[in-house]
């Protein structure tokens, strides 16, 4: 999955503009850290991915195709690659983690089969198997944000977005989440990932956008950048 974005803008009203003239390239397979102030964009820029919001200028390309030329129908095939984890989780609080998990498979018609089987062995591997009958409410940060880990690429998505997804957690919680998307993303999976988060920048060692006023100022494909 090759993405493209070739003179994005993202106005929200006649004056704010969130994003002005992005361009930017990524591989298929690569994991990316978006980083800058708060404001900068980075959130506009996932959710433009996302397609949960148009860009007011410019295309967004992914494998050649311009999304925000997509039907409904071609919309909803095109998010089906995706997995997206929030800062906040975005669980849902009447499903347990089973269900919760679950969820992302049932819109896809899998059967109640596949579904058991894959939900068992994805919280297995993320080892919140035995936290399967709790509601969201009853769970840990890094076990809340592990289930929406789980429930985001179980699916097997070719492109993961993560908006601030350790933003909540403590240190030790925050790198083992770290550590399960650089797993996820050693299976092939794109990674792209919103973060204020210095050291795991650096200890990480991926490539690195800063973006800042809206606009991409940095570009470093060595994996290590000082926040400002």
């Amino acid at each position: 999955m090759i993405i493209k974005f070739e003179n994005v803008s993202k106005k929200f009203g006649s004056t704010s503009s969130a994003l002005s003239d992005v361009d930017l390239r990524i591989e298929g397979g690569e994991f990316v850290f978006l980083v800058g102030p708060s404001g900068a964009g980075k959130s506009t820029l996932l959710r433009l991915l996302a397609k949960e919001y148009i860009p007011t200028s410019g295309k967004i390309l992914v494998d050649n195709i311009d999304i925000n030329k997509l039907n409904s129908k071609e919309t909803l095939i095109y998010r089906r690659k995706l997995g997206f984890v929030f800062q906040d989780f975005k669980l849902l609080d009447d499903r347990t983690v089973f269900e919760n998990v679950a969820l992302a498979l049932e819109v896809r018609d899998f059967s109640d089969k596949e579904i058991k089987k894959e939900v068992e062995r994805i919280l297995k591997l993320f080892e919140i198997w035995d936290r399967r009958n709790l509601f969201p409410q009853q769970l840990s940060g890094g076990e809340a944000q592990r289930t929406a880990i789980a429930r985001a690429i179980i699916s097997k998505p070719d492109l993961l977005l993560a908006d601030e997804p350790t933003g909540d957690l403590d240190p030790q919680t925050a790198w083992g989440v770290i550590q399960l998307l650089n797993e996820i993303n050693s299976w092939g999976t794109t990674v792209l990932m919103a973060t204020h988060n210095v050291e795991i920048v650096n200890t990480l060692k991926r490539r690195v956008v800063y973006i800042k006023g809206g606009k991409v100022v940095k570009d470093n494909k060595e994996g290590k950048y000082e926040l400002h």
